[in-house]
């Protein structure tokens, strides 16, 4: 065999095994509805981490328990890339790597006054439609619609608006989802119905939408673990930082429709 025929089928093995590494790329996506004073309607909290347009010392973001410093810190997950204002609406991304598979998460903190706008690109996203391509390293990572899970983060909003949007489902893709604000099953269930997809964790009352809870449903899921070991899972974090009682945080956080 000549030179340039090993040299082909190099280049082909080379770029077989490339794309199947990438297809076999888990991705996740959340969206952060940064905690607003003004323009939502919550509890008050301290003006400098209620200020939704700063997502610096935001409560959801990069407060002690936000999405993005809680990742940041954990030694689970390492920070590949960060960007600012990267779409309309969103003040800043980050890219994350889990270090133990290959897991890649994509965290987007929306200005906290365009609350309704990140609820319909969630939804949308659950459906198979607000599509995102990300490239790390020639790497394509799909995220939006094509996640295979997606995670919101914030305030409930729908307790004061209903939304329209791109909800029928695009295609037969299996995706999973996680809700963290308050009361999300009642409110997100009619629309989470018609996205088609499953509802992996989401709250039954009143709760603190903090990251603990987050990363302890993601650690489960990475380990294929079933939705009632995820749902343990998330109950114990939540009690171990709330101090609620594991009853109480069984009963807040469910699974499943």
């Amino acid at each position: 065999m000549n030179k340039i025929a090993l040299l082909f089928l190099f280049s082909l093995f080379f770029n077989l095994s490339y794309a199947q590494t990438a297809s076999e790329s888990k991705t996740i996506h959340v969206f952060v509805a940064l905690c607003d004073n003004i323009n939502q309607g919550i509890v008050l909290v301290p003006s400098k981490l209620g200020n939704g347009q700063d997502p610096k010392n935001n409560l959801y973001w990069s407060a002690l328990y936000g999405v993005k410093s809680y990742f940041k810190r954990s030694t689970d997950w390492t920070i590949i890339s960060t960007e600012l204002n990267p779409e309309k609406y969103i003040l800043e991304r980050v890219l994350f790597k889990h270090n133990a598979s290959n897991t890649y998460l994509l965290a987007d903190a929306y200005d906290g006054k365009y609350i309704k706008e990140t609820t319909i690109d969630f939804l949308e996203a659950n459906s198979g439609n607000h599509r995102v391509k990300i490239l790390y390293m020639g790497k394509e990572l799909y995220f939006g619609g094509n996640s295979n899970l997606l995670g919101y983060v914030g305030h409930d909003g729908l307790m004061e608006f209903d939304v329209k949007g791109n909800f029928e489902p695009l295609n037969q893709n299996k995706r999973e989802t996680i809700i963290l604000a308050c009361i999300s099953k009642n409110y997100f269930e009619p629309y989470l119905k018609k996205t088609k997809s499953n509802p992996l964790i989401w709250t039954t009352g009143l709760m603190a939408p903090e990251a603990y809870t987050l990363k302890a449903s993601i650690d489960g899921w990475i380990l294929n673990e079933t939705n009632m070991q995820i749902r343990e899972r998330a109950a114990q974090a939540y009690h171990k930082y709330q101090k609620c009682g594991i009853r109480a945080a069984r009963n807040l956080l469910v699974t499943g429709y």
